[in-house]
């Protein structure tokens, strides 16, 4: 079963903290999982690798045996794919795992797509940073007004 994949990674400060996001679809595009994680402490990028690897564990236990990936991360989705080096010992550290969980696969593909494209995850990656960090979602206008 093939299934599509939205990931993004947050970092408030950089590094901050930051948290992980990744919203899996099937076929017909109907949502099949979706997670967002807290990572304490690290950078953007680290952010971003976690949540491939997030996906990439989200697919497998729905029982994916293929793996379309969409990031909006240029760097990781060249330094994946091969195109870029991976200079940063610790993003170097992470890469083994990530290709462990991608070889569970019959297939993986990692591709960049527009941040406008990425709405879900990078909502899920701020949601799950504000509850974590505990403050309250943040609202403008009309919607503070429904809060009293």
């Amino acid at each position: 079963m093939k299934l599509f994949a939205n990931i993004d990674g947050a970092s408030r400060g950089n590094p901050g903290p930051g948290a992980s996001a990744a919203v899996l679809r099937d076929q017909s595009g109907t949502h099949v999982r979706e997670c967002g994680i807290f990572l304490g402490n690290c950078t953007n990028n680290i952010a971003e690798y976690s949540a491939l690897s997030l996906a990439l564990e989200l697919a497998l236990s729905a029982g994916a045996d293929e793996l379309e990936v969409c990031s909006d991360s240029e760097l990781l989705v060249k330094q994946y794919n091969g195109q870029y080096k991976i200079k940063n010992p610790d993003l170097a550290a992470l890469m083994p795992g990530i290709r462990a969980l991608a070889a569970k696969f019959k297939g993986v593909t990692l591709r960049h797509v527009p941040r406008e494209q990425n709405a879900a995850p990078d909502a899920m990656a701020n949601i799950t940073l504000d509850i974590a960090t505990h403050c309250a979602p943040r609202r403008t206008g009309a919607e503070q007004l429904k809060l009293f």
